[in-house]
């Protein structure tokens, strides 16, 4: 019989539901990894023979095959660790198979058992919020993904703790939001003297959310007024926070789960690639572009962008 735990898989910034199954068959010992696994979730079932060995845990002699569903999505990272450990660990009957279908997971296991943190929390409790089921994390990203309200969220610190919790031995409680990024350090607009023409174009553009083109010598204070702009901006609105928190949490720039209602600055080099400036790559991440979401995106030496020369001359 087949036991199945549930995880994601990023696509950008969305996380698209993963479907763990596991089988454990009469054969010859084996233990195969099935459904387009890159090489760090095909590493997976060494760190889950591992962590369950180090809880005194003996894989049978047959033959185990995870199957990660849909098999024509391509699955990468090593989130995948916990809910593989999951599915197995239904498979065996240690874990209730019922609340494992209830159960979406994320989380690197190292040799020991213990969670590691791994990025993508946020936009995973919001897919498990969608489909109606609970999320397991580690414990580092219990803070982050419990702003998703409408999700309960377990955060335990091991594997252990969470089949503890899982069969009633010790019940965890419910992870709490992190806390709010408060404004402190922010650079003030009111710190300029002078500048008056400049500061008055920055309220217009603030107040409008217009886009804004300087020009001037070096040295007459552009940067310094553009990185003063966040500081006019209002506070991000609640959905405007977790928005662009998912974008920063697949980019780990979340501090210890707090989300941030600052509007985000980012200020490329014009150095930068393509890919850094609009994202991309591989696995897809988020660039600056998408990092400044809801806030300021200040190109420096605008016209030494790559491509910006070759678009205006065809303009």
């Amino acid at each position: 019989m087949v036991a199945r735990a549930y995880t994601v898989a990023f696509e950008g910034v969305e996380a698209r539901i993963v479907e763990v199954q596991c089988a454990v068959s009469p054969g010859l010992p084996a233990f195969s990894l099935v459904g387009l696994p890159d090489k760090a979730v095909s590493e997976a079932k060494e760190r889950v023979r591992a962590a369950l060995t180090a809880m005194s845990i003996a894989l049978p002699s047959k033959r185990i095959t995870i199957n990660l569903s849909p098999a024509d999505l391509p699955k990468e990272g090593s989130h995948f660790d916990l809910p593989i450990a999951l599915a197995l660990l239904a498979a065996l009957d240690i874990l209730p198979r019922d609340t494992m279908e209830e159960t979406v997971a994320l989380g690197e296991l190292s040799l020991d058992g213990s969670l590691v943190p791994v990025i993508g929390a946020l936009p995973a409790a919001l897919a498990a919020a969608e489909a109606d089921r609970r999320l397991v994390c580690p414990r580092a990203c219990g803070a982050e993904a419990a702003w998703v309200g409408a999700a309960e969220v377990i955060a335990p610190a091991t594997l252990l703790d969470c089949v503890n919790h899982f069969t009633g031995r010790k019940v965890l409680a419910a992870a709490e939001p992190g806390e709010v990024e408060e404004r402190s350090g922010a650079r003030d607009l009111r710190d300029v003297k002078g500048q008056e023409r400049a500061k008055r174009a920055l309220e217009i553009a603030a107040a409008g959310r217009h886009h804004l083109l300087m020009v001037g010598t070096p040295g007459s204070g552009k940067s310094m007024l553009a990185a003063r702009l966040p500081g006019i901006l209002p506070p991000l609105e609640a959905a405007e926070a977790l928005e662009t928190s998912m974008i920063h949490s697949l980019a780990e720039l979340l501090d210890e789960g707090g989300i941030s209602r600052l509007r985000p600055y980012r200020a490329p080099h014009h150095t930068a690639s393509m890919a850094a400036i609009v994202g991309g790559g591989k696995g897809a991440k988020p660039g600056e572009i998408s990092l400044a979401h809801n806030g300021v995106l200040f190109l420096d030496e605008f016209p030494e962008f790559p491509g910006i020369m070759e678009q205006t001359h065809q303009i």
